[in-house]
């Protein structure tokens, strides 16, 4: 079963920050900064990720 987010991924994969901005009919301005807050949030989440997974390694209990 695919998700909306899924079918917006698809559609918006390989596309330029021109073309998404033509097709959802927003500034490149505001694509760029959706897809930079958004690059932000997955760098993010990795480094809460491998910090998870040190603390386990060395036995040290997460909060």
């Amino acid at each position: 079963m695919q998700t909306a987010s899924n079918n917006v991924c698809e559609r918006l994969c390989n596309k330029s920050i021109h073309e998404i901005s033509l097709l959802l009919n927003i500034p490149r301005s505001t694509v760029s900064g959706i897809i930079t807050k958004w690059m932000q949030m997955e760098q993010q989440q990795l480094s809460h990720e491998v910090v998870g997974h040190i603390k386990l390694q060395s036995g040290v209990r997460a909060c």
